[in-house]
């Protein structure tokens, strides 16, 4: 079952709505590290733009979303976090113990890195269960 699409003033304003969601989707994870917020937060209100499209432009758009492209976003997040973490053991420190890190503000980067993979993981998770929730229709 197809869902279709909204009329055209919905369609128009979700349209046009749609990259400042996902703006501030990034706003939000890039700056997690420093104020409230982050990662997470981020990540959902990136999944929730695709949801708004949907809602907009139907289901067709979704469907042909491919389920190992979203496995692959999912592992990529989860990958990086793990992946701060491990350079910081191999550096001799305590696991996701920034301060270790070769950069000049160790802990804003290693911070930021590991919003970054949370808000990829989130996102893309998200996206997939909608996506399944759709095709089960």
């Amino acid at each position: 079952m197809n869902r279709e699409p909204a009329g055209v003033v919905v369609r128009t304003v979700c349209r046009r709505l749609t990259p400042f969601v996902q703006l501030f989707g990034l706003y939000v994870i890039m700056h997690g590290h420093s104020s409230p917020g982050g990662g997470f937060q981020g990540g959902v209100i990136l999944a929730a733009s695709a949801i708004l499209l949907v809602l907009a432009e139907g289901t067709d758009w979704i469907r042909r979303v491919s389920l190992p492209a979203l496995t692959v976003l999912t592992s990529t997040g989860v990958l990086l976090y793990a992946g701060v973490g491990g350079l910081c053991l191999a550096l001799g420190a305590n696991f996701l113990d920034y301060s270790v890190l070769p950069f000049a503000e160790p802990r804003s980067v290693g911070m930021l890195l590991i919003e970054i993979g949370v808000g990829i993981t989130v996102m893309a998770a998200l996206v997939s269960i909608f996506r399944d929730l759709v095709m089960f229709e």
